[in-house]
C-alpha cells in the first residue's frame, strides 16, 4: 500500500512539474514604448511642480495606470492636492480612450536634490519613464552633497588621520627602546 502510494505521490509531482514549468518560464511580453513618457520642464528647482505625460498607445484604452515617483525624499512628492507619507509616492490614474496618460501635474519635495524617476505602468503595459532633475537657482545640479555632510566626512577623516600619527609615533618610540636596551 505505501509503495503505490509513493508512485502517486511521484506521480502527481512529476505532472505538475510538467505543468506548471512551462507557465513559469515564459517571459513578459509587455515592452515600454520607445520614448512614451516625458517630463516638462526636465530640469527645475526644489519645490516645482512638474508635468508628466505619456503618448498615444502606451496603455490600453480607459484603464488604470499607476504613477510612481523614486528619488531622494520622494516620499514628500505630490500627485495634484495628494501628499503620501511612503518612500516612493504614487498614485493611480486613469488612461485616455487612445491609450493616452494625460498631463498629471506632480510637485516636488521643496528638499528635493538629484534625479526623480517617474514610471507609469498598467497591467497592460509596461508603460514607460522619465525623469526630472532637480537644479540651484544658478541652473547647476543640485547632487545631494551639502556642506554639513562633507563636514562629517572632513572629521573622520581627520580622526584617522591623527590617529595614524599617533601609531607611528609609538612605534618609533617602542624601536628606539629595544635599540637602547
Amino acid at each position: 500500500m505505501t509503495r503505490r502510494f509513493t508512485r502517486f505521490l511521484t506521480a502527481a509531482a512529476l505532472a505538475l512539474g510538467l505543468v506548471a514549468a512551462p507557465g513559469a518560464a515564459q517571459a513578459s511580453t509587455i515592452y515600454p514604448p520607445a520614448g512614451s513618457c516625458t517630463t516638462s520642464p526636465a530640469t527645475m528647482t526644489a519645490g516645482s511642480t512638474i508635468t508628466f505625460a505619456c503618448s498615444a498607445g502606451t496603455f490600453s484604452a480607459d484603464e488604470p495606470v499607476t504613477v510612481t515617483v523614486t528619488g531622494e525624499n520622494g516620499a514628500d512628492a505630490t500627485f495634484g492636492m495628494v501628499r503620501m507619507a511612503i518612500s516612493t509616492a504614487s498614485s493611480t490614474f486613469t488612461s485616455t480612450s487612445d491609450g493616452a496618460l494625460g498631463g498629471i501635474r506632480i510637485t516636488l519635495p521643496t528638499n528635493a536634490t538629484g534625479t526623480y524617476n517617474i514610471a507609469a505602468v498598467s497591467p497592460t503595459s509596461a508603460g514607460g519613464t522619465a525623469a526630472a532633475s532637480i537644479t540651484t537657482a544658478e541652473g547647476l545640479p543640485t547632487t545631494g552633497l551639502d556642506q554639513a555632510s562633507l563636514a562629517i566626512v572632513w572629521i573622520g577623516g581627520g580622526a584617522l588621520l591623527a590617529a595614524g600619527a599617533v601609531l607611528a609615533v609609538v612605534a618609533g618610540v617602542r624601536r628606539s627602546r629595544d635599540r637602547n636596551s
